[in-house]
């Protein structure tokens, strides 16, 4: 297993986990339970430690990467500019959540602030997840990159990508 898989596998979780955390806020919110919102607290810090080997195998993924057909240095600076955003989002979603977690726990007047603040950054989250998700993919699937035409397909008659104008 090299560092390009082990970020395949890695990658995932600081999207994923959060959109999970998200969902449970939502739901902690709506049905005012503060043991559910201190367990969405808990999957955002779950997702900000999911960041760190996300971004530590994101060096030795480049590093293979950039040797592949088709993969240019400007594709691979977009995603790591745009993951280097969404982990400082993810580790201060952590933080908070971590805030949050105390003042909930300890019953302070401030904890219903922290959970709405937490709701905001992890829609903040989820927009710079879906952009780091989407320039990582682009990356190697160039059927996701800007500029494929709705047109092109590929059909058992045209399977190389060559444009289709039927």
């Amino acid at each position: 297993m090299n560092d390009a898989h082990l970020h395949l596998v890695f990658n995932h979780f600081p999207i994923i986990v959060p959109i999970v955390g998200l969902l449970i806020l939502v739901v902690g919110l709506v049905i005012k339970s503060n043991s559910v919102i201190r367990t969405a607290f808990g999957v955002f810090v779950l997702g900000a430690l999911m960041t760190f080997p996300a971004m530590y195998t994101g060096e030795g993924a480049e590093e293979i990467a950039e040797k592949l057909p088709g993969v240019t240095d400007a594709l691979i600076e977009t995603h790591e500019e745009k993951a280097e955003t969404l982990a400082i989002v993810n580790y201060l979603l952590g933080f908070v959540s971590l805030i949050g977690i105390w003042a909930s726990w300890k019953q302070k007047s401030f904890a219903k602030t922290i959970a709405i603040g937490v709701l905001i950054l992890g829609l903040a989250g989820l927009y710079f997840g879906k952009m780091t998700g989407t320039s990582g993919g682009e990356i190697r699937h160039t059927e996701i990159r800007a500029g494929f035409g709705g047109n092109q397909s590929l059909t058992p008659e045209n399977n190389s990508g060559e444009q289709n104008d039927d």
